[in-house]
Parts: C-alpha cells; structure tokens; sequence
C-alpha cells in the first residue's frame, strides 16, 4: 500500500486568470479502485500531468509509487505498432500483446 498525498495544490496555465486547481488537499490509497469523471476541461489530464511533474505548480504532490500515463508519447510514428509497445514495455512476452490485439479486435467488431 501506497498513499498519493496533495496538498495545497494550485495551479493555473500562463496567461489564464482561473484556477484550474486552488489551494485542493486530498489522499488516494493505490489500493483503492478509483476513476476521474468530469465534463471536458475541468482539469482530469491537467491533474495527471501535474503528478507526472509536467508542469509547475504550488502545494505539494508526495508519493512513493511512479506514474504512467496513456496514450504514451509516440515519437516515431513510422515505427510498427508490437515494436512500439515492446519499446514501452520491453519485458511483455510477445504473445501477450497479440492477445490485446485479439481483445481489441474484438472490441470494435462488436461496437
């Protein structure tokens, strides 16, 4: 168990007089099961960023767990899509990427 602790977090883009977030305290346990809802630009990418350490901000962001966010970066859009992912995850067997590949063909046949 890992806890995310924010506190006093506030931020704002240059040249924007709103807060995206203002003076907001809160701490999520890794174990909990938890999604981001919200209509768009009310902050969910903005809050995901600011834990990646993308942007500067005042407050605090303490955790002891690193952070992913997806889509990942892709910055050779020539390259194929299993080489892509090995790059990302480079210890995934190949099979299990050809079984998300059936997942999500699967998906969007029945979409």
């Amino acid at each position: 168990m890992s806890i995310i602790q924010v506190n006093n977090l506030t931020f704002r883009y240059e040249g924007n007089i709103h807060y995206v977030f203002e003076n907001v305290s809160f701490h999520m346990d890794t174990n909990w099961k938890l999604g981001l809802i919200g209509r768009n630009g009310k902050g969910k990418t903005t809050l995901f960023k600011l834990l990646l350490g993308k942007y500067p901000y005042k407050g605090s962001i303490h955790s002891t767990v690193d952070f992913d966010y997806f889509p990942f970066e892709v910055k050779n859009p020539e390259i194929i899509v299993r080489d892509l992912i090995q790059s990302i995850a480079p210890n995934t067997e190949e099979w299990e990427i050809l079984r998300e590949f059936r997942v999500i063909k699967h998906i969007f046949r029945y979409s």
